[in-house]
């Protein structure tokens, strides 16, 4: 199968140097082997997506050189391919609605135990609340989760490889760190019709991705996303956690952080070639 893999940022906010390192990985890795290097725009949240930020992301990755096959899949496109992953899930008894907000979580935590995680790749782990809630009592504000012990209970042994520079190997899933470490993930978000994680798992089968190049924060949730895969009898492509381009003080680059975005150094007379030495290429 040819080397495929995708670029899948936001449209909430502008790319900094983080995001032009994976871009640039992602990139050079596919044009070295002749593969496929495909962009993405994972717009599904449409409360924080902006066409203004979709725009200003072509134009950034142009500039630095970069090029991919039209049209680029957006995920606001494809709410009822997701609706229909969803429903499968649903048809095995695997998911429940939730009406829990964030401070109804933190309260059903209680006080941290001592070696015990709060959190995981979904955020705060949830304490079940609302586990034996039918679906036929979900509304239109509740959320949607993985029942994820009954997940695992069918789900033969999986793993994944990794060939990123700080755990290149075979992983396999570990079902007890999947409950206590991770817990029921949401599935669809408020007002979404889907999650990052069960979109970008959907989006990969589809797109034929083989490899999956992204940050070393993503780490973590590469089990939830072998898991999905494993559920719905779709391939897990090898995965690349790079490592993060970060501040001077060590912190991990966000967009929030605008004197690192790619347009700024753009309108300060930068070039391409600057970014990616920035950047350690």
């Amino acid at each position: 199968m040819t080397f495929t893999t995708r670029f899948a940022p936001s449209p909430t906010g502008p790319l900094h140097l983080g995001h032009a390192y994976s871009a640039l990985l992602a990139h050079d890795m596919a044009l070295a082997v002749g593969g496929t290097f495909l962009l993405r725009i994972e717009d599904v949240d449409q409360s924080r997506a902006r066409p203004q930020w979709e725009t200003q992301i072509y134009d950034d990755l142009r500039w630095l050189g970069l090029d991919w096959p039209e049209p680029v899949l957006r995920q606001s496109d494809r709410l009822p391919r997701y609706v229909q992953t969803l429903e499968r899930l649903r048809t095995m008894g695997l998911v429940y609605p939730c009406r829990c907000n964030r401070a109804d979580i933190e309260a059903a935590a209680g006080a941290p135990q001592e070696g015990v995680p709060q959190f995981g790749p979904d955020g705060r782990i949830y304490s079940g609340t609302c586990r034996n809630r039918p679906l036929s009592e979900a509304g239109a504000t509740d959320v949607l989760r993985l029942d994820m012990a009954k997940a695992l209970t069918a789900l033969p042994p999986r793993s994944f490889t990794e060939t990123g520079p700080a755990r290149t190997g075979a992983h396999r899933l570990d079902p007890d760190a999947l409950i206590h470490a991770v817990g029921d993930i949401i599935l669809v978000r408020r007002n979404m019709g889907s999650s990052y994680h069960l979109s970008v798992v959907v989006d990969d089968a589809d797109q034929q991705i083989t490899q999956v190049i992204r940050g070393a924060d993503l780490f973590d949730a590469t089990q939830i996303h072998v898991l999905l895969q494993a559920l719905l009898d779709l391939p897990t492509p090898t995965y690349h956690h790079h490592r993060l381009i970060r501040d001077e003080a060590g912190k991990r680059l966000a967009k929030r952080d605008d004197a690192r975005a790619i347009a700024k150094y753009r309108q300060d007379g930068a070039t391409p070639q600057d970014i990616r030495t920035m950047v350690g290429f």
